[in-house]
Formats: structure tokens, sequence, C-alpha cells
């Protein structure tokens, strides 16, 4: 009886911080790691190295703006890629809806529909982005990108500011 007993409070202890650790995850917070170069040098400024995940930046995401879609330039936010559900990108808003964007490929004016904004990355040379696939839907995103907390030597607050290299207006 006495291993029984250890079994079942163990498995309810682990139970426990499991669905309060998806219950965090899922409405409140998360860890996401930054993969790539399309954010730098706001993030992974130094490139991939062999060491890999051990280098690459990984930013805590918070998710209380998803109640209310509450948005502002410069935000970076955590969105499924409209071109591959499964696929997560990271991007800094640079238009809300009823702004305008001028294309670089067409040089046309766009205004960005109710519901939707315009991403980019910081590295416009390498970034796939809405200058690619257009306004994605406030729907898609997952969080807003607060801190950078891993590697040590780069902690803190992620900067808000639209970079004036290489983003569209």
């Amino acid at each position: 009886m006495g291993f029984r007993s250890l079994v079942w409070k163990t498995t309810k202890k682990y139970l426990t911080v499991g669905l309060v650790g998806i219950t965090v995850s899922d409405r409140y917070a998360s860890i996401v790691p930054v993969r790539g170069h399309s954010m730098s040098p706001t993030f992974n400024p130094h490139g991939s190295t062999s060491l890999g995940s051990l280098t690459d930046d990984y930013v805590l995401v918070e998710k209380f703006c998803l109640e209310k879609y509450k948005f502002s330039h410069g935000d970076v936010v955590i969105f499924c890629s409209p071109s591959d559900h499964k696929k997560r990108n990271i991007k800094r808003i640079t238009g809300l809806p009823g702004d305008w964007i001028r294309t670089p490929s067409t040089y046309d004016a766009l205004k960005i529909p109710e519901g939707h904004c315009w991403v980019e990355g910081d590295n416009s040379a390498s970034s796939f982005d809405s200058r690619s696939y257009g306004p994605i839907p406030l729907g898609l995103i997952q969080g807003r990108a607060t801190h950078i907390i891993w590697p040590p030597q780069r902690i803190g607050k992620v900067d808000g500011r639209i970079p004036q290299s290489g983003l569209t207006f």
C-alpha cells in the first residue's frame, strides 16, 4: 500500500505542475527560440554558429495583447506563417489596420484592411514577410516578444522602435 500511495502522490504532483505549466504557456506567457537572420540585429546579431541553439536568442512572449488585439507600431510579434501554418515567424509590426503602406516592388500604396497588420523583418535582405505575402490577419498572432532572456549577455527588453533602415512606409 505504501508504494502505491507514493506513486499516486507523485503522479498527482506532476500532473498538477504540468497542467499549471500548460495553462501559463497557453494563456499568459511562453519562451520562444528565435532562429534565422531576418530580425538581425535585434535578435541573433552575430549570426549562426556551430553551437546552434546555445547562441540563438530566446525571447519571453506575453499573450495578454491577444485578448483585444492591442498592438502598436514597432511591436515584435510571433505569428503562424500565412504560407505554412506549421511554422512560426517573428517580425516587427510596421502597419496597423487603416494604415497606408508603400510596396517596394510596385511602388503602389496599399491600405491595410481591418483585422490585419503589416509585418517586416529588421533585416530586409533576408526576411520573408508582408512584402512577400501581404498583410497578415491579426488572428495569426500568437503573442508579443517583450524580453530577450537568453543568452545571458543579451538579457533585456526588446526595443519597440522601428529601425529606419529597410522598412517600408
